[in-house]
């Protein structure tokens, strides 16, 4: 399985935010969102290969309670389920983030799924050679709800301008999601684009009753690796 990185830092997003966690990024995606945080998964997928054996080891040897299996697209990962199977064995309480457009039968306690909107697709970016098939697959409501009925989930959308809501609206109604489980969460990748949306991102919350998320590691570190 190829491994882009392992750490242990603090959750950053969602309703687990602030919770100390090993984190297991695989890389490799099969989406080529525009304004991707971690294009070494994606977009110039890079990383080593490691066994099962040996990404459960370096789990093994920090401090956590909770793991975290990220990507790119951890779903695609070849023996993704094995992986989870092993890490359920160290007793650790698993998140997964997923784009939710693959399903694979993994140990999970928290499946946290971010649907891609459109504000994804890279229309521009190389002359957008990705953006048929980004948008082809980005949004798959039989995998998502496979995933939010066998799952405890967290629906986590990534949101860059009011006119998001019409289609997360959308979404939600094509998907029988549990509103209670929806987290709205600010695009950017510096402090300063998150502080810019958080002020009307929030009125949203308020007004629909979902749950705001920040992005707690970008507050603490900047957009870089291993936090």
């Amino acid at each position: 399985m190829k491994i882009s990185e392992i750490f242990y830092s603090i959750q950053g997003e969602g309703m687990l935010t602030g919770v100390p966690s090993v984190f297991v990024r695989t890389s490799g995606c099969n989406l080529r969102c525009v304004w991707c945080d971690t294009p070494y998964t994606s977009w110039q997928p890079e990383g080593a290969d490691m066994t099962i054996e040996d990404i459960l080891a370096a789990i093994e040897a920090y401090p956590a309670q909770h793991a975290v299996v990220t990507g790119g697209e951890p779903m695609i990962a070849p023996n993704i389920v094995q992986l989870t199977q092993g890490i359920r064995q160290q007793d650790l309480h698993i998140t997964i983030e997923t784009a939710g457009t693959v399903f694979h039968p993994v140990a999970c306690d928290l499946m946290s799924i971010s649907p891609k909107l459109e504000n994804s697709t890279p229309h521009d970016r190389e002359g957008g050679k990705w953006a048929a098939q980004h948008e082809r697959l980005r949004y798959q409501p039989e995998v998502l709800k496979q995933l939010m009925s066998e799952y405890l989930y967290q629906l986590k959308f990534v949101v860059a301008s009011p006119e998001d809501m019409k289609e997360i609206a959308t979404m939600l109604e094509e998907t029988g999601a549990d509103r209670s489980r929806v987290v709205l969460m600010p695009e950017g990748t510096t402090p300063e684009a998150i502080r810019e949306r958080a002020p009307w991102l929030t009125e949203i919350c308020k007004r629909e009753g979902f749950r705001y998320s920040p992005r707690l590691h970008i507050d603490l570190w900047g957009n870089r690796r291993g936090v």
